[in-house]
């Protein structure tokens, strides 16, 4: 599942593709215009096209640096593993919600190198045994 995640951002190649290739016949009738009005308008249909292809590169850059950082802080998962799952079961049965229980922290967690889970863990007193 985790290889198909990946796979699925590497589709922002199509519209980027689609966008790109716009872009070029854009400017391709434009090399045979000769109206100073058509060509401003052209350049201006170019650059929109040019932009559109940035948002959509960048949203997927976003994404897979977004992702690969939930995946490496333990934390995280777990937080995603319990909203999968209650979310589950709040779709089968709303009155069957557990609640949520007290999970001790390993010493590799407590030493998580990961900065969003040392951020979301200011204040917090972990006594150790």
């Amino acid at each position: 599942m985790c290889s198909m995640l990946k796979l699925s951002y590497l589709m922002a190649i199509v519209p980027m593709a689609a966008l790109l290739t716009a872009s070029f016949f854009v400017l391709y009738a434009l090399r045979k215009v000769e109206e100073k009005s058509l060509k401003a308008f052209g350049y201006v249909v170019v650059g929109f096209l040019w932009l559109a292809v940035l948002v959509v590169f960048s949203g997927a850059v976003y994404q897979i640096a977004h992702r690969s950082a939930v995946m490496k802080c333990p934390m995280m998962q777990q937080k995603m593993k319990m909203d999968h799952l209650s979310s589950a079961l709040h779709k089968n049965n709303p009155a069957l919600i557990p609640a949520p229980e007290k999970l001790s922290l390993s010493k590799d967690l407590e030493r998580s190198a990961c900065a969003k889970c040392q951020a979301s863990n200011k204040g917090v007193v972990v006594k150790s045994e």
